[in-house]
């Protein structure tokens, strides 16, 4: 039986603002997947789902649940404040799909059920902001680069948008919003009416007006949006209003309209309305000979790319007598004609890489081998080189060193690396062999089934990053009991211990589980122990936390570890 993919958005959180569709399929659904927030708020239409809660930043895991219920049969609801297709859920889920190949014919259905973004929400409680060109910018660098996010706002500052900010600022997250200021305080005035709302349509409802200027005076924090005026925007009453510039089309107060809604946009009626430009492709040039303004080469940007003028005169482009201008190119003739007359210093260098180009960046784990710890000067020199300038070479605690490397072209990076020696595993939430140096390879017996496993299970996908230590000796120098599943060779046989907690106040070595494993037996009982934690355990439970739910793993038995309690110094601290 085929699953199907509920992918909802419901809006700001309140009851009456969840569309009915989407009230249909929470109640439908076999498993609810979502941020723990929002499953709280749609706590009151779970009917004995399955629920499947994760944090903050946890959207890829959440995806690939989703994904992975949906396949196994289940009606999954995948929840999203806001509308799923604005900054939701939607995106990522579809990206997950298309890397298993899913074509809607033949993979599991998908719904997409819009909710109120946002920037609608928002705009309600303000007034009629959002009534002229708008966009949406997330200030969260965690998907995005941060470089990228400013190229965005700086556009958008430069085109008169009126902006609507996304995840404004988090606890970690503070200088975002600072920056966002700096740089739409080069186009917009201090004065310009900025609105800050905090959990619209929720308990605990803000909704502060203010101005750009003295904007991070007041509370922003991750639920809050934030709107920002255009040049035209005022206020009126405590409300924000955007003009529609309806002003030039037709006279609000006259009682007979100057122009019927047939004429508006004509030529005759409107001589600035873009349609005439499509029969009249000499207007470009016209008008530049009327304003005295030679012209410049010729460019049409490509997709993605801003356009581009030439070195020394502030027109936008030349529009050939044989080829129609675009509203587009006519657009930012207008815009750049508009700054020089303003006295505003006009860029006109040619632009070789699209603005908001997306750079890929290929990162990978290296090592010198699974019981070899020494990189030669070769490798490190190699590393080196691919990552250049503009890449990252990582130490790691783990027995390998992440490379980030910017390329459209990683089987090149790879094959180079490979050739050199180098042993390549996948970061992230995979299984990981870290072995000890074998005493520099002179207790060598257990070598064999160190290098099987990691063959067999090295960088296999897993719920969360699963660490499998690896030691060669009853002394464990290199602490393979403290890891999530620890293997120690001692008198011609192995132990091994699981769930062990590695960080906190309260880490524990892994439990003792078996003792005298028959070498013949050890991979195949561990292989096992990682596809039951594959298969059972939930997006982003570390191991840890999935032996203590489940209780018992392939035969081996949980059990409690004692609580310490610590008191507190004679001195306080």
């Amino acid at each position: 039986m085929k699953g199907k993919l509920l992918i909802i958005g419901f809006g700001p959180g309140s009851f009456e603002h969840i569309t009915k569709r989407a009230k249909e399929a929470i109640e439908e659904s076999d498993v609810v997947i979502g941020y723990n927030t929002y499953v709280d708020l749609i706590s009151g239409l779970l009917t004995g789902q399955k629920i499947v809660r994760t944090g903050m930043t946890e959207e890829v895991s959440r995806a690939q649940e989703a994904v992975r219920q949906a396949e196994a049969g289940k009606k999954v609801a995948v929840i999203s404040s806001g509308d799923a297709g604005v900054y939701g859920m939607a995106g990522l889920v579809y990206e997950v799909l298309i890397e298993k190949g899913w074509t809607e014919a033949t993979g599991v259905e998908v719904e997409v059920i819009p909710g109120i973004s946002a920037i609608n929400s928002c705009s309600s409680l303000l007034g009629a902001p959002v009534m002229h060109d708008a966009c949406t910018i997330s200030l969260s660098d965690h998907l995005t680069p941060w470089e990228i996010i400013a190229k965005r706002i700086e556009a958008a500052g430069a085109a008169d948008f009126v902006i609507a900010l996304y995840n404004p600022r988090s606890g970690r997250r503070t200088r975002q919003i600072v920056e966002a200021q700096r740089i739409l305080l080069k186009y917009r005035s201090p004065d310009t009416p900025v609105g800050i709302v905090k959990s619209a349509y929720r308990d605990r409802e803000q909704v502060v007006i203010t101005t750009l200027e003295q904007m991070l005076d007041h509370e922003i924090g991750m639920l809050t949006t934030v709107i920002i005026g255009n040049s035209a925007t005022f206020l009126y009453d405590e409300k924000m209003i955007t003009p529609r510039g309806y002003q030039r089309k037709y006279t609000l107060t006259a009682e007979e309209q100057a122009l019927k809604p047939h004429q508006r946009l004509k030529p005759e009626a409107e001589p600035w309305a873009l349609p005439q430009f499509e029969e009249e492709a000499p207007r470009a040039a016209d008008i530049r000979s009327a304003v005295n303004i030679q012209p410049a080469a010729e460019m049409r940007p490509a997709a993605g790319m801003r356009p581009a003028a030439a070195d020394t005169q502030p027109a936008a482009h030349v529009h050939s007598a044989a080829s129609k201008p675009s509203a587009y190119e006519l657009a930012m003739e207008a815009l750049l004609l508009v700054q020089g007359s303003r006295g505003v210093e006009v860029n006109h260098s040619p632009v070789t890489n699209p603005l908001f180009g997306q750079q890929s960046i290929f990162e990978v784990a290296v090592s010198p081998g699974v019981a070899n710890k020494r990189f030669t000067p070769g490798q490190m020199m190699l590393m080196a080189e691919l990552a250049g300038e503009s890449g990252e070479i990582e130490y790691t605690p783990h027995h390998q060193i992440i490379l980030r490397v910017p390329t459209t072209e990683p089987k090149q990076i790879t094959a180079r690396l490979q050739a050199e020696g180098l042993l390549l595993a996948p970061i992230g939430d995979v299984v990981q062999l870290k072995a000890c140096d074998f005493c520099n390879g002179e207790k060598d017996e257990s070598i064999p089934y160190a290098e099987e496993l990691y063959q067999r299970l090295n960088g296999r996908s897993a719920p969360k990053e699963l660490r499998i230590g690896f030691n060669g000796c009853g002394m464990t120098c290199y602490g393979a009991v403290k890891e999530d599943i620890g293997i120690v060779y001692r008198r011609g046989k192995f132990d091994l211990f699981l769930g062990a907690k590695t960080v906190g106040r309260n880490a524990h070595s892994g439990q003792p589980v078996a003792e005298g494993i028959e070498p013949e037996e050890l991979v195949e009982t561990v292989e096992r122990i990682v596809n039951r934690y594959i298969s059972d355990g939930f997006p982003n439970e570390r191991f840890h936390k999935y032996f203590k739910r489940v209780k018992q793993v392939e035969g081996f038995e949980h059990r409690e570890v004692p609580v310490l309690v610590i008191d507190n110094a004679v001195c306080g601290d």
